[in-house]
């Protein structure tokens, strides 16, 4: 009896994961959003204290970090829709790419 309330357990769990796994593949490198704003705020973090990054830069990025953050939340107030989903996404990518090249234009920090 015991192995199989087992089986039984074993085969919901899995019944359980698989659309979850089948849908996080249709999204490539899909990344939950907390995970995209850690990910970017970091890589501002690291251009501040490496130079790459000026203080003008700098405040315009986190500004703009900001701003998506609040967007986000007013979001999630009435349910992040798959809308809203795919307009974050663009507005992050679109960050990542401005901190991809303020980072690379050589107009770091001034020593």
């Amino acid at each position: 009896m015991k192995k199989f309330t087992l089986m039984i357990a074993g085969l919901g769990i899995a019944a359980a994961t698989i659309p979850s796994v089948a849908s996080a593949q249709n999204y490539g490198n899909w990344q939950p959003i907390n995970a995209r704003q850690a990910n970017l705020d970091r890589r501002i973090d690291v251009g501040i204290r490496n130079g790459s990054l000026n203080r003008n830069e700098a405040m315009r990025l986190r500004a703009e970090f900001r701003g998506l953050a609040n967007l986000e939340a007013r979001y999630r107030r009435g349910g992040l829709s798959i809308g809203e989903r795919r307009d974050l996404d663009r507005r992050f990518d679109a960050l990542s790419a401005r901190i991809k090249y303020e980072r690379h234009d050589r107009q770091g920090r001034r020593y």
